[in-house]
């Protein structure tokens, strides 16, 4: 049974001690092993995480808890979702097994319009029911933040909806929620053939005003030959930028369009998919420090052929981190643990490199690796507490979830 926990009376620092830690505070490829170690709380910050032996003096009314040796991880973070959208598309995986593609699907009036059509028919109480069960299922798995897209309205007043639910979202559940405009994520049925048309409505109507209303903390685009070109995406990344906004990308995931480098460029605060990302790409990544955040939901649900290049961003240097990309039509996935065994068996990441990317490199994707993503002092005390014996079973396990207890800003 899944317990959140909460503090059973009022006390001025929290310990949990007993336990095994992996920090992901270990360098590059370190996942921050203590094998006897404690985390002392006080209110919603961490004041120490590391060996028992080294434990500051605590205060005399400091509730303990004993882990009884269980592992403690920092909070599991989705750094690449369209959680909020209404409806399904249960008919287009149908017909994907039958030979259809997924370009096949889009050209005839599919994918991300069918969801279009459903989400903006929805108010914004059935858009936050909907993806709700969503949220749990990864709550429940010691998730702590996660990214949340519009982009399935591609008009102001969805667009706004899909944020407002997401807002929402973070208020009704313990959970940071980072919020993403994704207006050009496609073009709407009423602007085909208007694509330039299009992206002046997105950075001089919708971005505008979505900011403004402290609907926006990041900007994101499509860039492919069925969304939008690089010269429209880079329109949209200098309206981000004037605004004081980070942005990140869809990029590169069905040709290469140097989107990779057209992210970097910009400063991106990660590149998402990356399946045909060329050398180029991946060392602009690394010398930007713009996160490669590798997708293996959508990889796996399309039946690709060509994976990320994960050896050149090795190469290079460059972050990696995984996300579910939750989404109706390309990865209904709600697992971020299914993810991380994904990325191990599809694209040879190692254990240390699926668990870093699922916490410390996914935070930076969100510009958030001040406050979370390790287990170090003066970070949010968001954590997870498993019964493991060892980190590798949150890679190697396939549908369990070992969660014993999940914290968040200390409770």
């Amino acid at each position: 049974m899944i317990r959140i926990e909460a503090p059973s009376k009022p006390a001025s620092q929290r310990l949990w001690h007993n336990a095994r830690l992996a920090s992901m505070a270990g360098g590059v490829a370190g996942i921050g092993i203590v094998r006897d170690g404690a985390v002392l709380v006080s209110g919603e910050r961490i004041v120490f995480a590391g060996a028992h032996s080294e434990l500051p003096p605590i205060d005399k009314d400091c509730e303990i808890v004993d882990c009884e040796g269980r592992w403690i991880t920092p909070g599991l973070v989705d750094c690449h979702t369209h959680l909020v959208h209404a409806g399904n598309r249960a008919a287009e995986f149908e017909m994907r097994l039958r030979g259809a593609t997924y370009q096949d699907i889009a050209v005839a009036g599919g994918g991300i319009l069918s969801t279009l059509r459903a989400t903006r028919a929805a108010t914004l109480q059935q858009l936050i029911d909907a993806a709700l069960p969503r949220l749990d299922a990864l709550i429940g798995e010691g998730l702590g933040a996660i990214e949340i897209k519009s982009g399935y309205g591609l008009d102001l007043e969805t667009e706004r909806r899909m944020l407002q639910a997401a807002r929402e979202l973070g208020r009704l559940r313990r959970i940071h929620v980072h919020t993403t405009f994704l207006g050009a994520h496609a073009l709407p049925p009423e602007m085909a053939g208007k694509a330039d048309a299009y992206i002046d409505l997105v950075i001089g109507d919708m971005l505008p005003a979505l900011a403004a209303e402290g609907l926006v903390d990041s900007v994101d685009g499509f860039c492919e030959s069925i969304a939008f070109s690089p010269a429209q995406i880079t329109r949209v990344f200098e309206a981000a930028t004037a605004l004081g906004l980070r942005v990140r990308l869809h990029a590169d995931q069905l040709s290469n369009l140097h989107g990779a480098r057209l992210a970097a460029t910009h400063r991106a605060l990660s590149a998402d998919h990356l399946e045909f990302t060329d050398e180029a790409g991946a060392q602009a990544l690394a010398e930007a420090g713009t996160v490669a955040v590798l997708l293996p939901g959508a990889y796996y649900f399309l039946r690709e052929q060509t994976p990320p290049p994960v050896e050149l961003l090795r190469r290079h240097g460059a972050a990696i981190a995984l996300a579910t990309d939750c989404n109706p039509g390309t990865s209904p996935l709600t697992s971020l643990l299914l993810a991380m065994n994904m990325a191990a068996t599809q694209f040879r990441l190692t254990v240390e490199e699926c668990l870093i990317g699922a916490t410390r490199n996914a935070a930076q994707a969100l510009g958030m690796e001040r406050d979370i993503g390790t287990l170090e002092s003066g970070k949010f005390a968001d954590f997870a507490i498993w019964n493991i014996d060892d980190p590798a079973e949150l890679v190697y396990r396939i549908g369990f979830n070992p969660l014993h207890s999940r914290i968040w800003r200390g409770r």
